[in-house]
């Protein structure tokens, strides 16, 4: 039976700690969930097929880059981003609101107009409004849509913070009127508060009374304190509510995403196992191996000798260690197919450990191996 309707079901918990399953007319999504950064129609290095066999279920999209490459009218000439790039399994997509951050020296915020970009490629003046990152979204073919929010850079300003609350509550009402009721995709709010409890609760209450299909947490991993993520997101998850998803965005590294979920977290995204695989970082059941280390040359060993993808078991430390050295682009490739493929594997085993009760024991194991 073919399923037409975005949903989720809530399976199990364990202390804070949520089993899940995204349910969309183009694949199911379980959570826990970790989604591979494919920023420009692309996960950096790696086949789609590959990117399959790691059992990744959904990869992440970004409006802006998007727009400005291929843009909308070749994406819909194939019908979306799915067909261009022969991805055929769910796709969410920034809405462009890191990128007002990321990119603060080439726009600037209109409350009414909303973010006003000079092409960081050619200097093009681009109005990126609530209702254009909508549009452009549904140009990609997006399966989960996000709202445009303002992310500010990390303060301790509460006048910032609660302007961009302001903005950003006013241009959630305007995203969900420009999405309409396609109810085989969803629309994700995004709640902005930075590190302060009240502010982070107004922002969700007022998410909340508009009504979204899921709900992401934003403006963190901005370069505070792992330990004040954490503190926020224990005070502040709890008033999300509990039959729909949460996503952390823009997070990260193993440690990042264990103890999250210890906090109530469902979904996750970030460029770091492909970013820390073009430069030498593998991330394995024994932590973080820096493979430009010299004490690698003359290692017989794989990274993972289960993992038979492209048989990455086949290769050794040693060969890794030399493909860096010798500045070979298939160092990079290799790396990162591993580290997705760990990532997922993580993943499952977080998932496996919450449906089995012993979450905790998981985490205590885990939580400090990748720092």
């Amino acid at each position: 039976m073919s399923i037409s309707e975005f949903s989720f079901e809530l399976k199990a918990q364990n202390g804070k700690a949520r089993l899940g399953k995204i349910i969309s007319p183009k694949g199911n999504i379980d959570t826990p969930a970790f989604m591979p950064v494919g920023t420009q129609g692309t996960v950096k290095g790696l086949f789609v097929d590959d990117i399959l066999k790691t059992n990744t279920q959904i990869i992440l999209g970004n409006t802006y880059h998007l727009l400005l490459r291929p843009g909308t009218n070749i994406l819909e000439k194939f019908n979306g981003i799915h067909n261009f790039m022969n991805w055929h399994k769910p796709i969410l997509t920034d809405s462009g609101g890191y990128q007002i951050m990321s990119l603060s020296k080439f726009n600037k915020i209109d409350k009414k107009l909303g973010a006003i970009f000079s092409s960081h490629l050619d200097g093009k003046k681009i109005i990126l409004s609530p209702e254009k990152s909508i549009k452009v979204q549904k140009s990609i073919n997006s399966d989960i849509i996000m709202v445009l929010d303002e992310c500010p850079k990390l303060t301790n300003d509460k006048k910032i913070l609660s302007n961009a609350i302001d903005v950003s509550t006013d241009w959630a009402k305007r995203s969900k009127i420009e999405f309409g009721k396609d109810k085989s995709k969803a629309l994700f709010g995004i709640a902005q508060g930075g590190l302060y409890k009240d502010l982070r609760i107004e922002s969700i209450q007022k998410l909340i009374e508009i009504d979204f299909n899921g709900y992401a947490m934003g403006g963190l991993a901005v370069g505070e304190k792992q330990s004040d993520m954490f503190k926020i997101l224990n005070e502040t998850t709890d008033y999300l509510p509990k039959n729909k998803p949460r996503y952390l965005m823009g997070v990260g590294t193993p440690s990042d995403i264990l103890g999250a979920v210890n906090e109530g977290i469902d979904m996750f995204d970030c460029v770091m196992p492909t970013r820390s695989g073009r430069t030498g970082l593998a991330f394995t059941w024994n932590g973080k191996i820096n493979l430009k280390n010299s004490k690698y040359q003359s290692d017989k060993t794989p990274l993972d000798e289960n993992c038979d993808i492209r048989e990455l078991n086949k290769y050794s430390k040693s060969y890794l260690h030399h493909l860096i050295k010798s500045k070979e682009m298939l160092a990079s490739m290799l790396i990162s197919l591993h580290n997705i493929y760990f990532y997922q594997q993580f993943m499952r085993e977080i998932r496996l450990s919450i449906k089995n009760g012993s979450f905790q024991k998981f985490y205590k194991k885990y939580i400090y191996l990748f720092d």
